[in-house]
């Protein structure tokens, strides 16, 4: 041991390298059992016995079954019909900011 080490210090620091290698063994489990699909499956039984919807939680493949899936869906784009002077003048402020290119 360095002698600048104090026994604290080092307890510490032996603790957090403990918990980081516990929770990194808890991540690898994790992520074994969802590409297996035996996580999934464990879930959706679980939710079965628990009276909810059975079959309604699907986790894509890959991804933690833990972690819900995020929507793709925003908002709807706007859709503006411009004039033929509108469009000219569009294209012109779009030539004068492009540089003249």
């Amino acid at each position: 041991m360095a002698e600048h080490l104090s026994i604290p210090r080092l307890a510490g620091a032996t603790v957090l390298a403990l918990a980081c290698a516990a929770s990194l063994v808890g991540v690898v489990q994790v992520r074994r059992r969802s590409r297996r699909g035996a996580g999934a499956q464990g879930f959706r039984a679980g939710c079965a016995s628990r009276g909810s919807r059975s079959g309604s939680f699907r986790a894509p493949r890959g991804a933690l079954p833990a972690v819900p899936r995020q929507r793709r869906a925003g908002p709807h784009p706007e859709d503006v019909r411009l004039t033929p002077a509108e469009q000219a003048a569009f294209a012109c402020l779009v030539r004068r900011l492009a540089g003249g290119r």
